[in-house]
């Protein structure tokens, strides 16, 4: 099982040290209210009954509503709240260290209860086991950050494979995922669209994938 998301993480420290140094506590906030949300069992009711895209375009208007819809900060915030980790350990490849990385999290309970609900059966070709496609989000909404805050060029895709060869390097997963390239690209496009239609969801994105992923295969 690949641990995601480390360089992703650095990278936007670097490129964008005022979203995270000058705001970390809103961000914290933010985060903590998604994760009590996906907690929640009004969000497990709404999972269970309407399905985990459905459930995944509630999460984003809760953390919409909740940063007062600064899609910005509700792109990041969700970003760090799908993440099912707290810290992410790496080996570095020639001294061979250990490090383990804090991400913003909630408490520990309020973790793994979020972890437990996280939709994970997004896309048709999702494995059909507990974990599913439980990091995708992650991948999918912090693509969509970047996209939608890229304003000379763009940034995701640099970035996505920048994290895919990094995670190979540091033994954070054994090889390159491509499906998580791929999801970055809709999470890419995701962003992009969103600049210009601010009525777009990120199932109707999500979606766009198994369709084409169908045309393909069919």
């Amino acid at each position: 099982m690949g641990l995601k998301f480390f360089s992703t993480m650095i990278w936007i420290i670097v490129l964008l040290p005022v979203n995270i140094h000058t705001q970390q506590s809103k961000i914290s906030r933010s985060v903590n209210s998604i994760s009590e949300y996906i907690a929640s069992d009004n969000f497990l009711s709404i999972k269970d009954k309407s399905g985990d895209l459905a459930a995944v375009d509630s999460i984003y208007f809760w953390a919409l509503n909740f940063n007062k819809q600064d899609y910005s900060e509700t792109l990041l915030s969700l970003m760090f709240a799908a993440v099912p980790y707290r810290e992410v350990p790496v080996q570095t490849p020639i001294l061979k260290i250990r490090l383990n990385y804090p991400l913003i999290s909630a408490d520990l309970e309020t973790f793994e209860r979020k972890n437990r609900n996280l939709p994970r059966y997004l896309f048709i070709d999702t494995p059909q086991n507990d974990y599913g496609d439980i990091d995708k989000l992650a991948h999918f909404f912090g693509s969509a950050f970047l996209s939608y805050n890229s304003n000379i060029f763009d940034l995701g895709e640099l970035i996505g494979y920048f994290v895919e060869v990094f995670e190979e390097s540091f033994k954070v997963q054994s090889e390159i995922d491509y499906r998580d390239i791929d999801v970055n690209y809709y999470g890419r496009l995701f962003g992009k669209l969103l600049k210009k239609d601010k009525t777009i969801l990120p199932s109707q994105i999500i979606l766009l994938r198994s369709l084409k992923f169908f045309s393909i295969v069919k």
